[in-house]
């Protein structure tokens, strides 16, 4: 039987084959998706993020084992479906309208995707609109927003003021961030997070929809 602490392991060094291999034994040992979701692949990045915080890993090995996950996933992915387990939940990620910069947000979206949410990334440069037109169509309960130019981050407070004019506030949460962000600009946005880099941004999220 296919021991799925092997795969976690596996993940966290970013040896993407193995990841693969061991995903595809543990289908093949009738081993239930779910369970390899959350106690190999999910807990794998979850250690990820516990070492990037820490600074014990730095962008590049967060990225390698993203990859490693990603290869698990591909593997996993079909069985999931036919098992109908559902993501944790669904985030609708981007960069303000006006700002270009979409590192730190794509790197937020490994980290969330790496923790068993869907990412819906609408890119850089995305309007208040198309925030919330999105999180209406996909039935998605956080926002993360991030800005790198100071210019526009007022992006951010017309997101939130067009989700209350659309009376859908109370079922979206909103978190912010980027290098001019700050925890104060957020509560002066009335944003319901501000997290000031990607490991935090994922324990954020799965507070605000109470999955700690």
């Amino acid at each position: 039987m296919t021991d799925l602490r092997a795969i976690s392991e596996h993940l966290i060094n970013g040896q993407m084959e193995e990841v693969a291999r061991l995903t595809k034994e543990a289908v093949d040992d009738g081993i239930d998706a779910g369970d390899i979701l959350n106690k190999a692949l999910i807990s794998g990045m979850d250690e990820v993020g516990r070492r990037f915080k820490n600074n014990e890993f730095y962008v590049p090995e967060v990225l390698i084992a993203a990859r490693a996950m990603k290869a698990g996933m591909a593997v996993l992915e079909p069985v999931l479906a036919k098992t109908g387990v559902e993501p944790r939940g669904r985030v609708v990620l981007g960069t303000a309208n006006g700002d270009l910069h979409d590192i730190g947000k794509n790197l937020v979206g490994v980290m969330l995707k790496g923790a068993g949410f869907e990412i819906i990334d609408l890119g850089a440069d995305v309007p208040a609109e198309k925030f919330v037109e999105t999180a209406r169509e996909k039935g998605a309960g956080v926002i993360g927003i991030s800005a790198l130019l100071t210019t526009t981050m007022i992006g951010m407070k017309q997101t939130i003021e067009m989700l209350q004019r659309d009376g859908m506030r109370d079922g979206v949460r909103v978190i912010v961030g980027g290098a001019p962000v700050t925890q104060q600009y957020a509560d002066e946005i009335g944003a319901d997070g501000y997290a000031p880099d990607s490991a935090s941004a994922v324990d954020l999220v799965k507070k605000l929809l109470s999955l700690n």
